[in-house]
């Protein structure tokens, strides 16, 4: 008994390590449930018309059939790029590519189009090249072309990124028995790749189907009609045009079911910690595997080539087109765009600080917790933007306020606590493994030396989390700069933040404005990172390596 009270921690310090993880838990969890309820309680009309609808079964059925798609695109790209890399460690260029696969996390989706348009389009530079050799674009850009093309270059990356990480976490024993045994490709699938990538497989085959199932800025703009509409669009033009709101809580409560259900089975099966790149650690070379020679090697140098072609050519179209235009609308004054980029930093680094707070305080209660449920709700809270999408949320949150949504800045609130909490995912991968870094023996010499509260977070936790945090910071902030389906369900379109500028400009086939908004939203989300890496590397943590 004494035992155990002598290494545990005391019960104040407890206490303040529960404390704020407990109680942002509950608010979100309460914020959740009440949004699920007022769309519960809307939903009052009969549940057998939703399946009496065509259109209504048309919509499910092309939202599950387009994600189903992306995810198999996805991954059978991904799988043969990620085991390139792996084969070629000193390719040229490499880790640059790896640079830009991790961009997908952040890039707007917004911003890929207007360069997957300018590449790709009518009058992209494809189609400049095909119409110079005689020849015509054998597809149509909007349609469900343009949503799988663009959610490919989307997912695709991300999905190698992670498998290239895995690849590598490989034993090195093993990698060094099978090239001694000279094993083939196939050899080495089966016995080195294949039980690596297994266990993270239905984890990353539920986070790509789940960013497909909720698109909406890609559908909403590469769309092209009601043949090509997803839930998520369609709950928005529910609520924002034809002001059905049984439709809309009868859609939501559908995505829900299904993305619930993924997910359940997915934590159920304990497949959720590996799912996204783990930014605590780098992704580093290691010895030529004895199937990178001979023919394979340049089929090898090739596929990579193509990947890195196919990646930078929306980012070089964007530049290339934006830049000029971008210039002169800066010497111009162009209030327009500064309005935006105002409104969108105001809505932004809100929610990036809040997403930080909430998730060092959900770290800090689920590491001070025993296993069981309060654990449990604590770890799944900052998971449920994955389960509950934040149209489904906004939804929600749209029904319960309804009354006060013409107060434009009550609105902007809004977007940003739903944008801090979608961003919750991404900042807690980036935070859980330096958060849990120190050991045992370190905890408990801190525990005798009675170093406590501010005093162990100053020189225990703060020199292995100031790098992450600003990381983590970087993520929250830029997934909120280019968030637009949030927006576009509270924002007001006389009053737009850059994403909805940018949707504006492609709706209506301004290419050049478009490139321009593009250029510019990517050069700030770059100068947020740039500034913060920076600030994450200043003195007093050199000696701590977390890249």
């Amino acid at each position: 008994m004494h035992a155990a009270t002598h290494n545990s921690p005391p019960l104040a310090h407890r206490n303040w390590q529960l404390a704020p993880g407990l109680v942002f838990s509950g608010l979100i969890l309460l914020l959740t449930g009440g949004g699920l309820l007022a769309l519960f309680l809307r939903a009052d009309s009969d549940l057998a018309a939703l399946w009496q609808s065509a259109y209504l079964q048309g919509v499910i059925r092309f939202t599950v059939w387009q994600a189903t798609l992306s995810v198999l695109g996805s991954l059978l790209i991904a799988i043969p790029v990620a085991r390139a890399l792996v084969r070629h460690p000193s390719f040229p260029g490499r880790s640059g590519l790896l640079r830009l696969m991790e961009m997908s996390l952040v890039m707007p989706s917004i911003v890929a189009v207007s360069g997957l348009v300018a590449v790709y389009g009518r009058n992209g530079w494809l189609a400049e090249l095909l119409q110079w050799a005689g020849a015509e674009l054998p597809w149509n850009l909007y349609g469900l072309t343009g949503i799988l093309l663009a959610h490919i270059f989307f997912n695709a990356p991300l999905a190698a990124r992670i498998m290239v990480q895995t690849l590598e976490r490989v034993p090195a024993n093993q990698r060094r028995v099978a090239s001694q045994l000279g094993l083939g490709s196939w050899q080495l699938w089966r016995v080195l790749d294949w039980p690596a990538l297994r266990p993270v497989l239905p984890g990353l085959a539920a986070l790509v189907f789940s960013l497909c199932f909720t698109s909406f800025a890609i559908v909403v703009t590469l769309g092209g009609g009601p043949g090509a509409t997803t839930i998520e669009v369609a709950i928005y033009q529910a609520l924002r045009f034809e002001f059905d709101f049984n439709r809309a809580a009868l859609l939501a409560c559908v995505q829900l079911l299904i993305c619930g259900g993924l997910w359940w089975l997915v934590f159920r099966q304990n497949r959720h910690q590996a799912m996204l790149p783990d930014q605590s650690l780098s992704v580093g070379a290691h010895a030529r595997r004895p199937d990178s020679t001979g023919w394979r090697r340049s089929a090898d140098q090739a596929l990579i080539g193509l990947f890195a072609l196919f990646l930078a050519l929306p980012v070089l179209a964007i530049a290339w087109r934006g830049i000029p235009w971008l210039a002169g609308e800066l010497v111009d004054s162009e209030l327009a765009l500064w309005g935006a980029t105002l409104r969108s930093l105001a809505i932004a680094l809100p929610a990036g600080m809040l997403a930080v707070v909430l998730t060092l305080a959900l770290l800090a209660a689920t590491n001070a917790l025993k296993p069981g449920l309060p654990r449990s709700l604590a770890s799944v809270s900052g998971y449920l933007p994955l389960i509950v999408p934040p149209i489904v949320l906004g939804t929600g949150l749209f029904l319960l306020i309804q009354p006060r949504l013409g107060i434009q800045d009550y609105g902007l609130a809004v977007v940003a606590l739903i944008n801090s909490l979608m961003a919750l995912p991404f900042t807690l991968q980036v935070l859980r493994g330096p958060f849990q870094a120190n050991s045992g023996s370190t905890l408990r010499i801190a525990d005798q030396l009675d170093i406590r509260g501010w005093y162990r977070w100053r020189w225990l936790q703060w020199p292995r989390l100031k790098r992450p945090v600003t990381l983590a910071l970087g993520y929250g902030t830029t997934l909120s700069l280019g968030d637009f389906g949030v927006i576009a369900l509270f924002g007001s379109p006389a009053q737009p933040t850059l994403p909805m500028v940018l949707h504006q400009q492609l709706g209506s086939y301004q290419i050049a404005p478009a490139t321009g908004t593009a250029c510019w939203l990517l050069g700030l989300i770059t100068a947020i990172f740039v500034l913060l890496s920076r600030l994450g590397r200043t003195p007093g943590t050199s000696g701590v390596n977390h890249a």
